[in-house]
């Protein structure tokens, strides 16, 4: 994934985010799919974001360790439209900012003497893992532990900020975006993702209650609060609109035959083949805003791992009234279709402005992205033509 890792200039990349400013809305979901006459503003979504708006996977995790305060601020300063954090709890009830649980691979914690005897097997939605997990750590003893790179055998460059950051909870990403806001006289907008909800309301450690909670003393809990919440489970989605928090939300969306945990443990056979039918996205459409697909279920892959013909899915999500938020747009050869892959190294870059340039082409409303600068600077070719 290394071939050429830096992230760009920031000042080119900063005039790129800003040219949504001053735009005219443009009416509902599918707007991603205008194109812009000679001079005209830049479109913009209902929530007056550019389009497709850009969302920091994880941060910029494609060049500083993923979900850390480093992550967000690079993320930030590169333009993303939206920084995305994940949640889970600690042992005492804190959300921190972890794409899962099992801070194994994230965190120096197999390092630590002190927590040897923390290591345990789970069985975390139907998969067993191996490792260190939140859940058994206090906030204080969380905080002895200091993040790093995820994939350092594909990232190789981003080790070197091993150890520079600790675990974030989301309050602390909740008063930086507060701060980073004022500086920039505007909101800065967060995407936030319940984890493995079913699991830890099983735990006694339930997300919606703590997160909604979160979002009112820092007022992100309303319909223009600039955050989006976003879940693989739809009943942590419903469950926030009855605890009043009016968010935008977006359902993620796994593979075809992959059922929801949620519904797995009430016995609901639909599959996310189920969902993106007509007659799934109209119940989405009664609780959430948005969907998340992973790309695969936007255009498939063929038989010999090549980018395959589109699905109706982005023309029935928004006659559904949907936006789509697909994941996740990385750079290096191993995450791309074969026939966006240049040359042999897994870890070097591919095609990736050609292969985005095919997603925005079918109206997307927004993508995540490991490499928001990659994301912004082809978004900017796009309208160009």
């Amino acid at each position: 994934m290394q071939q050429e890792q830096r992230p760009g200039r920031r000042a080119l990349l900063g005039a790129a985010a800003a040219v949504g400013a001053g735009a005219v809305v443009l009416g509902g979901a599918g707007a991603a799919g205008a194109t812009e006459t000679a001079g005209a503003p830049a479109p913009t979504d209902r929530y007056g974001l550019p389009v497709p708006t850009v969302v920091g996977h994880r941060g910029a995790c494609g060049y500083r360790p993923e979900h850390t305060l480093g992550s967000y601020q690079l993320a930030l300063d590169m333009g993303a439209d939206v920084i995305e954090q994940d949640v889970v709890p600690t042992k005492d009830g804190h959300l921190v900012c972890r794409h899962e649980n099992d801070i194994t691979g994230t965190t120096d914690v197999a390092s630590r003497p002190e927590f040897a005897d923390r290591k345990a097997t789970k069985v975390v939605d139907g998969e067993s893992h191996t490792g260190w997990f939140t859940e058994d750590f206090t906030l204080a003893e969380l905080k002895r532990l200091r993040a790093k790179e995820r994939i350092p055998d594909v990232r190789q460059r981003n080790t070197v900020y091993d150890g520079l950051w600790d675990v974030p909870t989301l309050e602390e990403v909740l008063k930086w975006a507060d701060q980073r806001g004022r500086e920039r006289g505007r909101r800065v907008w967060l995407h936030i993702e319940t984890k493995h909800p079913t699991y830890f309301r099983k735990l006694g450690l339930g997300l919606e209650e703590r997160l909604a909670k979160l979002l009112r003393a820092y007022g992100r809990h309303g319909r223009q609060s600039a955050t989006f919440l976003q879940s693989f489970e739809p009943s942590s989605l419903q469950r926030l609109n009855r605890l009043g928090v009016e968010c935008p939300k977006v359902v993620l969306l796994d593979d075809l035959n992959v059922r929801p945990w949620d519904f797995v443990e009430a016995n609901d056979p639909r599959t996310t083949a189920d969902l993106i039918k007509p007659e799934g996205l109209a119940w989405i459409a009664r609780f959430a805003q948005g969907i998340g697909p992973w790309v695969n279920t936007v255009i498939p892959r063929d038989a010999n791992d090549n980018l395959g013909e589109p699905t109706s899915l982005v023309r029935d999500a928004h006659k559904a009234g949907l936006i789509l938020h697909p994941y996740t747009h990385r750079n290096e050869n191993q995450f791309l279709p074969k026939d966006f892959r240049r040359g042999t190294d897994p870890a070097a870059y591919g095609d990736s402005f050609g292969l985005l340039k095919r997603f925005f082409e079918l109206g997307i409303d927004g993508i995540f992205s490991d490499n928001p600068d990659t994301a912004l600077l082809a978004r900017e070719a796009f309208r160009k033509g």
